[in-house]
């Protein structure tokens, strides 16, 4: 895989900020919704999802950025101790010898010499071929076939998760169906984003040879529309209706949130568009704690004319000039 910073088109000093602004806007643009039929879409898709798998989160960042891991979050390999630019150290010998060294059968250097290890060396690492492994092995392979056989990973499966906002902040667990049939409950991590691709490490198809790795399940989150709140990060925005005699007056209002009902003191003379701030009753965040309710005062008058209220109204209007 490439770069990740490369992928997002971020530089390396960019922010988290600007790296979710960056991948929301691939996730968008990219998304297979939008580009049915298009497997090049669908791959930068994927590519956007691995790159901020990596970047989005503090810890892994920090390994890529210091060489530990690759571009799809495995660990790179660091050679043996005591290496300067070879893996092997030792000037390029392998056993740690400041020159180069010979390959001799076993049978140059006795039952108990130096050549005798060399050769036992390569014949385990390589073979000799399927009649040596099954004689010494009990058929199992070894070398190179056991390096094709384990490196023959199954297919990836793929499925979109529709999930509401109340499953984003809930324990339980949700369920991903995927076109085969199989069923996958997951758990969503903190902080999940809208678009964003939930890798299921050896949940997919089984691999071609015996013992090599199976796939990958790989879901991608979709968050359904809300028929209350509106998204601000990891905030929520609800418009709240508030009757006129408590705007004026001030008073407490129930408020629905994710998790259940609180109630909301609103202060006497209270305006329409001002906002409140229900702390901790939003979206959870990747640092595991939650954002906030944005709530913001929409004054209503009364569904039914109130005759009262007109006739107050009346009297306070000033009075015609003669």
């Amino acid at each position: 895989m490439r770069d990740p910073y490369a992928v997002l088109g971020v530089p390396k000093t960019a922010s988290e900020k600007d790296i979710k602004s960056a991948f929301r806007k691939l996730a968008k643009k990219y998304h297979p919704d939008a580009n049915p039929g298009d497997s090049q879409a669908g791959a930068r898709f994927n590519e956007a999802n691995q790159a901020y798998e990596i970047l989005g989160d503090k810890d892994k960042r920090g390994e890529f950025d210091r060489g530990e891991i690759d571009g799809e979050g495995k660990p790179k390999f660091q050679g043996f101790s005591g290496s300067s630019g070879n893996p092997f150290g030792g000037g390029g010998n392998p056993f740690g010898g400041s020159g180069g060294f010979d390959f001799r059968s076993a049978g140059g250097g006795g039952a108990g010499g130096s050549d005798s290890s060399f050769a036992d060396f390569f014949e385990q690492a390589f073979g000799r071929g399927a009649g040596a492994g099954a004689a010494g092995g009990g058929g199992r392979r070894s070398g190179f076939n056991a390096a094709r056989s384990g490196s023959a990973k199954g297919e990836d499966i793929r499925a979109t998760l529709k999930v509401r906002l109340e499953d984003v902040v809930s324990d339980d667990k949700v369920e991903a169906v995927f076109p085969s049939g199989k069923r996958l409950a997951i758990r969503l991590p903190a902080g999940v984003e809208d678009g964003q691709t939930i890798r299921l490490r050896g949940q997919g198809q089984p691999a071609s040879f015996a013992g090599g790795e199976a796939g990958d399940a790989m879901v991608t989150i979709e968050f359904v529309e809300h028929p209350r709140f509106r998204l601000k990060d990891r905030d929520l925005i609800l418009d709240l209706p508030v009757p006129l005699d408590t705007a004026v007056l001030g008073g407490t209002l129930p408020v629905d949130t994710l998790d259940g009902r609180v109630s909301l003191k609103l202060a006497p003379w209270s305006n329409t568009g001002r906002t409140l701030r229900l702390r901790g009753k939003g979206l959870t965040t990747k640092a595991g704690g939650r954002g906030d309710i944005l709530v913001s005062v929409r004054i209503t008058l009364p569904d039914e004319p109130d005759a009262a209220l007109a006739d107050f109204l009346k009297a306070r209007q000033p009075a015609p000039a003669v």
